[in-house]
């Protein structure tokens, strides 16, 4: 199949999916979406195994779509810009210390307890992982996913403050993620000798030269947008951030996501307020909340779909079991500590600690990260664990955070 009718496919699968989740399932969107999608790829496999040649004709679609390319050079960058775009960036001044802190101290601290528990523990159910791809993992399961998370806190209900910490948190820590991520994986080539120095310069490039650029940008285009009038045009404006200064970025060698993510809070707030009439705001919302949709419409699908190129085998369905309490239990790590230490000069909203754990959810960052690693049996097994704890983390605790926090709040936790 070519790109266009791969396109074509996606929308019409994530149409359908999202009407039958309307109409009968009536579940979040993108939990809806994506568990029809999981079911109908679950019976692909089934009617595969009964002799029906649909499985391998599915697999060869998927096949033809790269996942991780789709995902971090094509949609990552529209999805922060919308979800970056309505954060008051007031409301996150207020949490920038526990956001800065939980975006690069804690998301460190979840690489290492999740890596060498990994590589303590998985050899009790008979997978041998080295140390390197344990590390890989970490990183690439830590940062919690601002595409998952955004979409789930619009109907959790959570308090304000723990809702601006999540979501300011999953827009940063992913582009910290991506950094350490390929740093282990420098390490893995052996392509440069990793020095404290190497790792000091790489983070400075890709996190700083981002913020820096992401400024520039944004600056840029709120000048245009103040300059005129004309929502077509502004809009347009808009599009041409994203998608060039996203595609600019990473030929510089800096940070994408946080670029966009830097560039999207200075256009939604200021850009907002001070470049914008009336008419063009109420374009521009609308735009970018139906480019938002669309796109985690065709993520969640293709997140269901993934799980035909994803074998299981025993010994990967054990690893699995164990590595989703891991992962809960590094990423409680990583929020008490901080919040802990924090406490003594500030308030938390009660029950923040559980909350924030819990809403931690991981999504396509993480698969498409793991699909990026190197071909091999390491691969293979990380990229199953990493399949299963994606969607645990959407579908149960998408599910039930916002049970969690009425029962928290009932209970004045």
């Amino acid at each position: 199949m070519n790109l266009v009718q791969i396109i074509a496919l996606l929308l019409t699968l994530a149409a359908a999916f999202s009407y039958v989740n309307h109409r009968f399932v009536k579940l979040p969107v993108t939990i809806g979406v994506m568990l029809i999608a999981l079911v109908m790829s679950l019976a692909l496999i089934v009617l595969g195994k009964l002799g029906a040649d649909v499985t391998s004709q599915a697999e060869a679609v998927l096949s033809g779509i790269d996942f991780d390319d789709t995902l971090l050079q094509g949609f990552l960058s529209f999805l922060l810009f919308a979800g970056a775009l309505h954060i008051d960036l007031s409301d996150l001044s207020k949490q920038k210390g526990i956001v800065t802190i939980l975006a690069t101290v804690g998301l460190l601290i979840s690489t290492l307890v999740i890596a060498f528990l990994l590589y303590w523990i998985l050899p009790l159910v008979g997978v041998q992982v080295p140390l390197i791809y344990c590390l890989l993992f970490g990183a690439l399961i830590s940062p919690t996913d601002p595409i998952a998370v955004i979409a789930i806190l619009r109907s959790a209900h959570v308090p304000a403050s723990v809702e601006t910490t999540i979501a300011g948190e999953s827009l940063f820590n992913d582009g910290v993620g991506v950094v350490v991520f390929l740093t282990f994986l420098e390490v893995l080539r052996g392509s440069h000798e990793v020095t404290l120095g190497f790792v000091t310069a790489l983070f400075l490039q890709e996190a700083v030269g981002g913020i820096l650029f992401g400024l520039a940008i944004g600056y840029l285009a709120y000048r245009m947008l103040r300059s005129i009038d004309q929502y077509q045009v502004e809009v347009l404006i808009t599009l041409a951030l994203v998608a060039g200064g996203y595609t600019l970025a990473s030929a510089l060698h800096v940070s994408g996501p946080i670029a966009i993510v830097v560039a999207g809070l200075m256009i939604g707030n200021q850009g907002r307020t001070l470049a914008m009439s009336d008419v063009t705001r109420d374009h521009l919302d609308k735009f970018w909340e139906l480019v938002d949709e669309i796109l985690n419409a065709v993520l969640f699908v293709l997140i269901g779909l993934e799980i035909l190129v994803v074998h299981f085998g025993r010994s990967d369905v054990a690893a699995a079991l164990l590595t989703i309490p891991i992962v809960l239990g590094a990423r409680w790590i990583s929020v008490a500590a901080p919040i802990m230490v924090m406490k003594r000069f500030r308030r938390f909203t009660p029950g923040a600690i559980t909350i924030l754990t819990w809403g931690g959810l991981r999504g396509g960052i993480s698969v498409a990260l793991a699909l990026s690693l190197p071909a091999g049996p390491n691969r293979d097994v990380l990229l199953g664990v990493t399949y299963a704890v994606v969607v645990f983390s959407i579908v149960v605790q998408g599910l039930s955070v916002g049970t969690l926090v009425k029962r928290l709040m009932a209970r004045g936790v």
